[in-house]
């Protein structure tokens, strides 16, 4: 297993490297006959690209998606669909600095220890660059799973957090801001302070907040591919993820049972919703909700110490184009990735048609 591709069913196989001519990948198991919205991936695809706000990264890259296959007349054949994405402001120079040293909290001494060799440019595969790709997969996947609704936004910068459940919120005002966080006072103050430690040369990490909406009861099977299993690796692959709690989470340690247990009514709906819609790994209908924690972006505009590949001490120096918070871009791919799971599960329950069912 190389690792290089996600899904059983509905599977997406990605390539390419942050400063390599492209990224790309091949979607495998689409059903045929699918009328695509080519401009909806691409609007998907603005929404995690570089250079789109002066909170992040000013690598200026288009992220424009070249279909190569799988796709006739607009719609999909049910054969492989192959896609590419250029890498047109690279700026391989900026990494000359870090050619022999490591970089702290970074991938370079592990990739060097695991493959003998590495690629210095971004962190060639270990950039997050590569979740383009999967903002790709997830936005094909999201057109095969309407009407379901699926809607991230960031809950938490550092230690200025949403304390509202997303029941009392207006999602549709996540994309009303910058930060992607739908309540426009916590947005503002979030903003701030991401400017701040930008100003410093500094990071911050914070939260975000899944919820999907009109999930079909029976999605996941028992034991190994639990749905939140399935789901806590798909959230935990992508960069910077350090954390996933679903429902309650850690803060329904403090309940009692009695009070924690999810009432059954009449139509199979639940009085409460502390298992955020997934009980013994299988949907339950409600609506699943789960936080996701990430870390500071590790690249930070300040020198730091650490050691090269001769293991001597030396001083790294903070250059390049690189995110203070990754959050506000990391939205669209945690949409994407858990589009990616609940399609292939979909595709298991039901077969290739089953995408038709949520339609009906």
């Amino acid at each position: 297993m190389s690792g290089n591709t996600f899904g059983k069913y509905f599977s997406l196989t990605t390539f390419g490297e942050s400063h390599g001519e492209a990224l790309g990948g091949v979607i495998d198991g689409c059903p045929s006959g699918v009328v695509l919205d080519l401009e909806a991936i691409q609007r998907e695809m603005d929404r995690r690209k570089p250079g789109q706000s002066t909170l992040v990264t000013q690598r200026k890259e288009a992220d424009e998606v070249k279909f190569l296959s799988g796709i006739f007349e607009g719609k999909t054949t049910g054969t492989p669909i192959g896609f590419t994405i250029a890498n047109n402001n690279s700026k391989s120079q900026d990494y000359d600095h870090i050619k022999e040293a490591y970089r702290p909290s970074h991938a370079d001494y592990v990739y060097d220890k695991k493959y003998g060799f590495r690629d210095y440019r971004g962190g060639g595969r270990s950039s997050a660059r590569e979740t383009a790709c999967r903002v790709v997969g997830g936005a094909i996947a999201k057109q095969l799973l309407a009407p379901l609704r699926i809607t991230a936004y960031v809950s938490a910068v550092g230690s200025i957090r949403l304390e509202e459940p997303y029941t009392a919120l207006d999602l549709s005002l996540v994309e009303s801001n910058t930060v992607r966080c739908p309540d426009p006072q916590t947005a503002q103050a979030m903003e701030q302070l991401i400017r701040q430690v930008k100003k410093e040369g500094d990071s911050v990490g914070g939260i975000i907040t899944c919820v999907v909406q009109q999930v079909p009861v029976g999605l996941g099977t028992p034991v190994f591919d639990k749905l939140d299993a399935v789901l806590a690796q798909a959230m935990l692959s992508i960069n910077a993820v350090k954390g996933v709690e679903f429902g309650s989470g850690f803060a329904g340690t403090t309940l009692k049972g009695s009070q924690h247990n999810d009432l059954l009514l009449p139509d199979g709906t639940t009085q409460t919703n502390h298992a955020g819609g997934i009980v013994g790994g299988i949907s339950n209908g409600m609506d699943i909700y789960f936080n996701v924690a990430f870390k500071p972006t590790a690249t930070i505009m300040k020198d730091q110490q650490s050691i090269n590949a001769n293991h001597e001490i030396v001083t790294v120096q903070g250059k390049g184009r690189h995110d203070a918070c990754v959050l506000p871009r990391a939205v669209p791919i945690v949409e994407s990735m858990t589009a990616l799971v609940l399609l292939d599960l979909l595709i298991e329950q039901y077969g290739k048609a089953g995408w038709k069912q949520l339609q009906e």
